[in-house]
């Protein structure tokens, strides 16, 4: 077996797994500014309220599994990105305790002031959780030890930036079908549109992004020559966006959102493939790039973390979908919530 290949995959997994299902909940926090009355802000977090904090599990899986896999990268990323991920925990914080101390006071001040920290909170994790998409495929000023080079404001360059910015409009999107599902009546409605300006915000920088990685990124490419059946994932990515619409026209918000999440997959995977073998690329000297053979744990490490990851992820999934069916249905406010 190629137990480190086998651990890439799941990696993609454990990461598709968590853009969709975080992806909505941030998206919603972007979106909460939007929502007019006190009611519809609360109707919007309660959307939530039973469900963010299980969708977190998929991303401290994601990082327990590239510690213990691929410890060299994850140290190399950690280090490296020290900063941006000391945000990202400050962002996920912020969301956290808006979404609990909201309404813990009866006051209009209190209750703006966690609104703006849930807006704030939500679109900087999801711009940074982009713009680190960004470098990552763009490749990181790496020494002949796997160490970063770089500075911090080296990664706020143009691409970075684009895929983050097309990372917040994802994630609207996909927060705004989620929201249309789980509401009724004038919010609802008002929701429609918001899908509508979400999906063609997307699917600008979705297009700009594309070419821009074909025309200054050659390297994200050689894999989808070598491996023709890499063109059936381009397809899927390519179909699932194009029937949103399609569904949003209809009034299949459940169409949409299954779409959604098909699309955030396929494009998790795409990552992965325009990365492969590589977990960090090295610019400009790719011999110093780590990959998921020179930065994999032992061959035993490996297999006993296979054995324990083929044990302990389908309670995770079992968890995620007994949480999903049991909060199923349009959301009600009621004394107990946000």
């Amino acid at each position: 077996m190629d137990l480190p290949l086998i651990w890439f995959i799941l990696l993609c997994v454990l990461l598709a797994g968590y853009a969709i299902l975080d992806g909505f909940d941030l998206g919603v926090g972007m979106l909460h500014p939007l929502a007019r009355s006190d009611r519809d802000r609360r109707l919007v977090m309660n959307s939530i309220g039973p469900i963010w904090d299980g969708n977190e599990v998929w991303l401290v899986t994601f990082g327990g599994a590239l510690f213990a896999a691929f410890p060299e990268a994850y140290a190399t990323i950690l280090s490296g990105l020290y900063l941006p991920f000391m945000l990202l925990l400050v962002a996920l914080i912020f969301r956290a305790v808006s979404l609990e101390f909201r309404s813990k006071v009866q006051s209009g001040a209190w209750r703006r002031m966690w609104d703006y920290s849930f807006f704030g909170a939500s679109l900087l994790a999801t711009l940074l959780f982009g713009v680190a998409v960004g470098n990552e495929v763009i490749g990181l000023p790496l020494d002949e030890r796997g160490v970063y080079i770089g500075g911090f404001l080296s990664l706020l360059n143009p691409y970075s930036l684009l895929v983050g910015a097309m990372t917040v409009a994802m994630f609207a999107m996909h927060g705004a079908i989620y929201l249309c599902l789980k509401t009724e009546g004038h919010l609802q409605q008002r929701i429609r549109g918001w899908m509508w300006h979400t999906w063609g915000a997307f699917l600008v920088l979705f297009m700009l992004t594309t070419i821009y990685t074909l025309v200054k990124i050659p390297r994200a490419t050689p894999n989808f020559t070598q491996h023709p059946w890499a063109s059936l994932v381009i397809v899927a990515a390519i179909l699932a966006i194009a029937n949103i619409p399609r569904a949003l026209y209809h009034d299949r918000a459940g169409q949409a959102f299954f779409s959604s999440c098909t699309a955030i997959a396929m494009l998790v995977f795409l990552f992965g493939l325009a990365l492969y073998p590589n977990l960090v690329t090295s610019r400009p000297n790719p011999e110093n790039s780590l990959t998921i053979y020179n930065a994999a744990s032992s061959e035993k490490t490996l297999k006993i973390m296979l054995i324990i990851a083929c044990i302990g992820m389908p309670f995770v999934v079992t968890y995620t979908a007994v949480m999903y069916w049991a909060f199923h249905g349009k959301v009600k406010l009621d004394e107990h919530g946000y």
